[in-house]
């Protein structure tokens, strides 16, 4: 069943589904993040079908989240890199997973934890901030049309 196309909506974050809306899309920008590079490394990792595999990784590289070069060790391989628009995704990655240690985490707790590797701490919440870094509460936060209107939509929040 083909699924509904959000291209054309009005909307940065249907839009954006376009490109990484698939789970098995932001895993492999996961995996890639962690340094899988060989469809392998991906196949391995996820356990997914190859056919699978194969259509998101050209998908991911068709809208330029991924890109397809020479293997570094010389051999006849292809590997895949992250472009600037897929390491741009490192934000929503964190804050997805953020959000699943606090609320989809099995009774013994989230399994992994995003930190610092420099420090050992754990990162700091992903969530609006103002200039000055202080966390906005979401009532606080506004959708606005590029025109510069007033905003279309506020975030509720109790």
């Amino acid at each position: 069943m083909k699924t509904k196309s959000f291209s054309t909506m009005q909307c940065s974050i249907a839009r954006s589904l376009e490109h990484v809306g698939s789970w098995w899309s932001l895993l492999i920008v996961r995996d890639a993040m962690m340094g899988a590079r060989r469809f392998k490394h991906f196949e391995r990792s996820l356990g997914i079908a190859k056919n699978t595999l194969s259509s998101r990784l050209a998908q991911l590289v068709e809208v330029d989240i991924l890109i397809k070069v020479s293997a570094k060790d010389g051999s006849a391989f292809e590997e895949y890199e992250l472009t600037q628009r897929g390491r741009e995704l490192a934000p929503v990655l964190i804050a997805l997973a953020q959000w699943g240690d606090r609320w989809v985490a099995h009774d013994e707790g989230p399994e992994t934890e995003i930190i610092d590797a420099k420090s050992g701490n754990a990162l700091p919440l992903v969530w609006p901030r103002r200039d000055d870094g202080e966390m906005m509460p979401l009532s606080e936060v506004a959708m606005r049309n590029k025109d510069g209107s007033p905003p279309s939509s506020r975030f509720k929040a109790p």
